[in-house]
């Protein structure tokens, strides 16, 4: 999981075969340590959330995506290679409730009693960027 701020707005194409969907997003998201810059990942989304990227998906949205990470290599113009990180959703969560998916099980759904607490009262959630390893460490090898 990893939460990202979308960059650019999602490009979409199709597969020459059976015609499915890919759509790709540039996503910006934060480096675990306070000095580092931002870092930026190719998101790509398949089929079915190809299309819920195309369709709902805005520049400057906060989302957070789930997936998984795999490296390509990728050719440089002096015939050398670079390995880029790319990630593949298997699932997107809206960051606030502006934003609506329809894989997504709204409030509505997933409760049937009215004393639920509303999604809007999440949008002022913190998470926790501390790194899981310490910046420093006392162990001599």
């Amino acid at each position: 999981m990893l939460e990202v701020l979308v960059k650019n707005s999602p490009t979409v194409r199709f597969t020459q075969d059976n015609k499915t969907p890919i759509a790709e997003i540039e996503a910006q998201f934060d480096s675990l340590r306070t000095d580092d810059p931002p870092s930026t990942i190719k998101v790509v989304g398949w089929g079915k959330l190809a299309e819920e990227l195309k369709n709902t998906v805005q520049v400057n949205s906060k989302l957070v995506i789930e997936g998984r990470l795999r490296m390509n290599s990728v050719p440089r113009q002096d015939g050398t290679k670079e390995k880029r990180a790319e990630f593949t959703l298997s699932r997107i969560h809206p960051f606030s409730t502006n934003t609506s998916f329809s894989s997504i099980p709204t409030e509505k759904d997933t409760h049937s009693n009215n004393d639920s607490t509303s999604a809007s009262n999440n949008e002022g959630i913190k998470w926790d960027t501390s790194p899981l390893i310490p910046d420093t460490d006392d162990i001599p090898f």
